[in-house]
């Protein structure tokens, strides 16, 4: 693997490289994008502003925007409408037979539902975009406040989240890595330096004690490495297919195996429980805290830090890690009907219902430690955040996106790398084969 990934092999793949330019290059028009600001918004309130909410909610929502956010940019809103709206649509396509039934149909049943995806991200996008115009103008982060700048404002922002999700589609086609993943990906790690600078400017100030800094730096690395050992541990269970007979020919059966993640779900329990828990915190953060009685109280026990926040973050992650699981991302009663097709089965188990129940009964095990992982590596950070006073957002969510989004370029690239390398093998031995039939009749 290791000399898969050597510079000798990048300089000979071709197709890679341009791959990886091509994404490199639509990357940077992403973050050109975030500098641009959205028209009529007061800079100088605006940088007031971010500046006392850039340890709280601020912080948090600035990191998954790329910064956008705090410069109010076009891409503001980011990409997460459209990662909503997919998690939408996946869970009603589980849900209804309508569309489970056009999911089996092929690759025109994944355009339509890929259409069903774009409109429910422009719907989200144009709901989420006219609520922070309100919020902007009853902020007083407005120049000049009126229907004109909330229809501006819409506009732009609805416009950079579709350009967005159109940059992510042109990565994952004529790229390398998944577009969307990427684009969540640059934007919390291009804000990872500056926020790196503000923990360490709080130990030169004193307000954090060395031994803390170095424990929150040895904390940091033995997360991420208990991600990455979470992230590729599975279970593995096995499958054996008896004799066949095909035609004339008569094959012996085999042994295999199928795979099931310790967390199959991935991300998405994380995005989805935090994006819900985020919404009141958000409104009330861009409304400069004029609150109704209703939406106080909802903040005094449900904001960010509280205990109740906690274990409600912890128990949606929880549910959202079944829910995803067993209705989108391993479908047991799916897959136990596509072993009894294939005529494979589980030795000891018999084929169809049994299997389905064996295999509910291994993954609901399997997931009581997945989701149990996944609520600590979440709810870690926001403990350290609250109870240290850390001043930067070391997120759980971010963690596993970056870890994630990580692992998964680096197994295309080499897979890339090595259908490269099989294809020199392959015209090497036809190179061989054309001069060994040049050569003339050998003499008895």
């Amino acid at each position: 693997m290791a000399a898969n990934m050597s510079w000798g092999a990048f300089g000979k793949a071709t197709e890679l490289r341009q791959r990886i330019l091509f994404t490199l290059g639509l990357l940077i028009v992403y973050r050109l994008g975030t500098y641009i600001p959205v028209p009529g918004i007061d800079a100088a309130a605006l940088r007031n502003f971010m500046e006392q909410a850039s340890t709280g909610i601020g912080g948090i929502l600035n990191m998954f925007t790329g910064g956008a956010i705090s410069r109010m940019g076009i891409f503001a809103l980011g990409i997460m409408p459209y990662i909503s709206a997919s998690i939408i649509v996946q869970l009603m396509t589980a849900m209804v037979p309508q569309l489970e039934q056009l999911k089996k149909e092929g690759e025109q049943g994944r355009r339509k539902i890929n259409q069903y995806t774009r409109y429910g991200t422009v719907f989200l996008a144009t709901a989420q975009a006219f609520a922070l115009a309100a919020s902007l103008e009853a902020g007083n982060l407005a120049s000049d406040p009126g229907l004109f700048f909330q229809a501006s404002t819409v506009i732009t922002l609805v416009g950079g989240t579709m350009f967005l999700m159109w940059l992510g589609e042109q990565i994952t086609a004529r790229g390398i890595g998944n577009g969307i993943s990427l684009i969540i990906f640059v934007g919390i790690v291009a804000e990872l330096p500056q926020a790196l600078a503000q923990f360490f400017a709080s130990g030169r100030s004193g307000a954090l004690s060395p031994a803390v800094i170095i424990g929150v730096m040895v904390m940091v690395v033995v997360v991420i490495g208990f991600v990455v050992f979470m992230e590729r541990a599975q279970r593995k269970i096995t499958i054996q297919y008896p004799r066949r007979q095909v035609g004339m020919k008569v094959y012996d059966g085999g042994t295999s195996h199928l795979p099931i993640k310790v967390n199959p779900a991935g991300v998405i329990p994380a995005i989805f429980a935090s994006s819900l828990l985020l919404l009141p915190t958000t409104l009330a953060t861009f409304n400069s805290g004029q609150t109704g009685p209703v939406m106080s109280t909802i903040l005094a026990y449900f904001g960010p830090g509280q205990p109740l926040y906690l274990l409600f973050f912890g128990a949606m992650v929880v549910f959202f890690t079944f829910f995803y699981t067993f209705n989108v991302a391993f479908k047991v009663d799916e897959v136990a009907e596509n072993l009894k097709n294939q005529n494979g089965f589980i030795p000891g188990i018999r084929p169809g219902k049994k299997t389905e129940e064996y295999l509910q009964y291994v993954v609901t095990r399997i997931l009581v430690l997945g989701s149990a992982y996944l609520a600590a590596v979440v709810l870690l950070p926001e403990i350290l955040r609250t109870r240290l006073g850390v001043p930067f957002y070391f997120g759980g969510t971010s963690v596993l996106i970056v870890v994630s989004v990580t692992m998964d370029t680096i197994n295309q690239v080499q897979s890339h790398l090595l259908a490269h390398q099989y294809e020199n093998l392959i015209e090497k031995s036809q190179l061989r084969g054309k001069k060994r039939k040049k050569k003339g009749p050998a003499r008895r």
